[in-house]
């Protein structure tokens, strides 16, 4: 079997094409979506884990036989995968320790093929797990979730609170996808608005050294809880409008205004998915098997269109809430809970072209925004 006709030497260069383009688009300043700023930056960095994990799963088959993808629904690797990684994070420094360094595994493979006229397949293990662990300690991968930061703080002129874009990554272990979620809080609690807020200008206080980002909720008291918080509230299965309405809930001193996600997938790789047969059968005659390839992804945004003042009584009290606007109007928005939604969809030149001579590609991509990745460039709106 030569690398090309090997299943999983294609679906790992098929997604390593496709995260790579993806990442392209998210740092591309002609990006549709650049328009979000620090949105898009944010969506790089957790796809550079992704691209990372992959590479890590990739070098893991070099001493494991066994990788398991969802082929049928999301086209990424299933939950049990992304559970392996994270627990050899941290056991890599340990098993590193009982694997001889790099240089000695290669003199030893140099001898044995010198001796015995044979590849040395148990040295060319050892070698792979090597580099596998190298990869994996640093913990740069994608795990099966990833706590808060702190992207950006600022100050609301007319509430006169603090406010913070925070971010955090999920991998639904249901639904096999990758979740990217970023919300901005106003925060009233007496301690933080003292400290971070100028009250002459509205603004933030200059003399406060913030070095973002920050690990967690920039507020120290709530840090640990949000974190609780965020990793119990994070499953696909709940809805936006679901998330931001748990968050309002649970902290009365925090007031999500905006709460984005990111879900990633479906993935879609001639010969390897099964999720949409119209798409398989026309990537199966995409010419070059590294150009074969889909990759589509969803952003749904929910924001609050007022704030419910509290009440204080002798008996009773209420804290504010917020008012979540979800577009009634749009059904599907209604179905997802969101306020608004686009769904985009990245595609090689070359698959495109394939589709659309099939006359498949406004039927498939009806809805969609999409993006071209032609010689190390991105097209959109085709």
């Amino acid at each position: 079997m030569t690398p090309t006709d090997d299943p999983a030497v294609r679906y790992f260069d098929a997604i390593a094409a496709a995260l790579s383009g993806l990442e392209i688009f998210m740092r591309d300043d002609r990006s549709p979506l650049y328009r979000h700023g620090i949105v898009a930056k944010v969506a790089a960095a957790y796809i550079s884990r992704l691209e990372r994990s992959f590479a890590c799963w990739r070098n893991r088959l070099g001493f494991m036989e066994t990788f398991k993808i969802s082929r049928a629904e999301s086209g990424f690797p299933v939950f049990q995968n992304v559970l392996e990684l994270e627990n050899d994070r941290k056991t890599a420094a340990q098993r590193l320790a009982s694997i001889p360094p790099p240089g000695e595994l290669r003199e030893e493979m140099a001898d044995f093929i010198l001796r015995h006229k044979e590849f040395p397949e148990a040295l060319q293990r050892s070698m792979a797990e090597r580099l596998y662990l190298e990869d994996v300690k640093d913990g740069s991968t994608f795990s099966p979730f990833i706590l808060a930061q702190t992207a950006k703080v600022s100050v609301n002129p007319k509430s006169m609170r603090p406010y913070y874009l925070v971010h955090w990554g999920s991998f639904d272990g249901t639904a096999n996808l990758p979740l990217i979620y970023m919300a901005t809080v106003e925060d009233s609690s007496e301690a933080m608005v003292e400290q971070l807020v100028d009250t002459d200008s509205g603004r933030l206080n200059e003399r406060i050294d913030i070095p973002l980002p920050v690990d967690g909720l920039l507020n120290p008291d709530l840090a640990h809880r949000f974190d609780d918080f965020t990793e119990k509230n994070s499953a696909y299965s709940l809805s936006p409008l679901t998330v931001a309405t748990n968050l309002d809930k649970d902290f009365p001193v925090l007031h999500p205004k905006q709460l984005r996600r990111m879900v990633l997938g479906p993935f879609y790789s001639a010969g390897i998915t099964e999720h949409n047969s119209t798409v398989s059968e026309v990537l199966a005659k995409v010419r070059k098997a590294e150009n074969a390839w889909l990759l589509t992804w969803t952003i749904q945004e929910v924001y609050s269109k007022a704030e419910k003042p509290g009440r204080k009584g002798l008996w009773s009290s209420e804290p504010s809430s917020e008012e979540f606007f979800i577009n009634t109007d749009d059904l599907e928005a209604a179905r997802q809970g969101v306020s608004s939604y686009e769904k985009h969809a990245l595609i090689p030149h070359e698959a495109y072209q394939a589709l659309y001579a099939a006359g498949e590609a406004e039927k498939i991509f009806g809805g969609y925004k999409v993006h071209i990745l032609s010689k190390g460039q991105v097209i959109s709106d085709v």
